[in-house]
């Protein structure tokens, strides 16, 4: 496989200082909205309306991204933890002396019981 060459971002590439374009204050409302579904600890308190420049931007995107792998890890935690208590196991039986007639068939026997008239 041939080896293709990235050349490197210029130093202008990253401006804390520039103002947000619409795909990065577009990425911070995605990830506003997944934020707002992680538990309230993990939440951070930045106000993402008051976001203008990307130094602002990168440190939202970053720490909400830190936040939510810090969720997924402490839950793999607790998943874990309740994987290793022991599990009773239970064996039930249905009682298979008792047998019951649907209600269908019983009311279909019932009527024909009664005598009723044929249409003529």
């Amino acid at each position: 496989m041939e080896v293709i060459h990235v050349p490197r971002p210029s130093k202008k590439a990253m401006n804390p200082e520039r103002p947000a374009n619409a795909l990065l204050l577009s990425q911070v409302s995605h990830l506003q909205h997944a934020e707002r579904r992680l538990p309230l600890r993990y939440r951070t308190k930045i106000y993402t309306h008051a976001i203008e420049t990307e130094g602002e931007a990168a440190e939202y995107i970053r720490e909400v991204t830190e936040a939510i792998h810090q969720a997924h890890a402490d839950a793999a935690k607790r998943r874990a933890r309740h994987a290793r208590r022991p599990v009773i196991e239970i064996a039930a039986a249905a009682d298979e002396g008792t047998k019951r007639k649907s209600r269908s068939k019983a009311k279909a026997k019932s009527g024909a019981k009664r005598g009723r008239k044929k249409k003529r």
